[in-house]
């Protein structure tokens, strides 16, 4: 964070990947959204974006770049941000995202390191977009799926951001009390980091999970990912699992996320007013699912 003023300051961040779809514009979209992620996870909001391109031009034709690059674009605009040029350089593999900045009251940022023993704990996005892509590339599992995963990760989390900001307050006293946003870590990864961060355990109600459309049918089809395992040896002898949990439960909470949800903690008597916000807002999943708990640094899911 920049501060610029007593009550404006600035916020910055930089993601891109390689692509995760097959339609051009649509992976330009998904990254954008991506990107723009960091700054709702916040509190900011999306002020001025820039690319970053590393594109193949002797694999690929100049077309699909245009397609990505009017994705991307599309996304920064429906943020109320401007798209401010950026940089293209040759490689061998094909790469897109943005530098974004943003705006936040100085005193109402948040960040991943506030959350406290009794905290509700909500996600506003389903999980399993690994789980689903990984599978569809395989062909394990039917292609109608497709449609949902990508509106997901096009699906800006401006909604989830207005939600927690329309609970009010300065950063010392608002009832949210820290946040993030899932990312290729997964849920669990994600979680782990508020944990570590906040130094205290969280508890994850499996069953309370959002869950996308396919994930299951992708997990019954033997489909894993090696990002899935991955995240088990990272949080290694700090993540419990409940003897006896249905084991689709704990590869969809390790699946890394693309353009995930919101992870936002608050005080539990704020809990329905926040729940209330974010069906308001339209958010694709506004799910409780789980709560802060004293302990040491670690993750339970159950």
């Amino acid at each position: 964070m920049v501060r610029l003023t007593d009550e404006l300051a600035l916020v910055k961040t930089l993601d891109f990947f390689t692509p995760i779809v097959d339609d051009p514009r649509d992976f330009g979209r998904i990254a954008a959204a991506n990107s723009l992620s960091d700054v709702y996870a916040m509190g900011g909001s999306p002020l001025l974006a820039l690319n970053i391109v590393c594109f193949p031009e002797s694999d690929l034709p100049a077309q699909v770049l245009g397609e990505i690059l009017a994705g991307g674009e599309e996304l920064v605009r429906s943020a109320g941000a401007m798209l401010g040029g950026g940089h293209t350089v040759r490689d061998k593999e094909l790469k897109y995202g943005l530098s974004v900045t943003g705006t936040v009251h100085p005193e109402r940022i948040w960040t991943n390191s506030g959350a406290l023993p009794g905290d509700a704990i909500f996600l506003t996005k389903g999980l399993g977009t690994g789980l689903i892509s990984t599978a569809g590339k395989r062909e394990l599992i039917d292609g109608s799926f497709q449609a949902g995963l990508v509106a997901s990760m096009s699906r800006l989390n401006d909604a989830g951001a207005r939600a927690g900001l329309a609970l009010g307050g300065k950063a010392l006293a608002s009832p949210i009390h820290a946040v993030t946003d899932v990312t290729g870590f997964g849920l669990l990864g994600s979680c782990f980091e508020v944990a570590r961060a906040s130094s205290c355990r969280l508890h994850i109600e499996a069953s309370s999970l959002p869950i996308l459309a396919g994930a299951r049918e992708a997990f019954k089809a033997g489909c894993s990912t090696r990002g899935e395992r991955s995240n088990r040896a990272y949080l290694g002898d700090c993540l419990t699992v409940a003897e006896g949990l249905d084991p689709f439960y704990s590869s969809l909470a390790l699946d890394p996320q693309t353009s995930g949800g919101l992870l936002i903690f608050v005080d539990p008597a704020h809990a329905t007013a926040l729940k209330q916000a974010l069906d308001d807002e339209g958010c694709l999943a506004s799910a409780r699912i789980g709560s802060v708990v004293e302990g040491p640094a670690g993750v339970d899911l159950g």
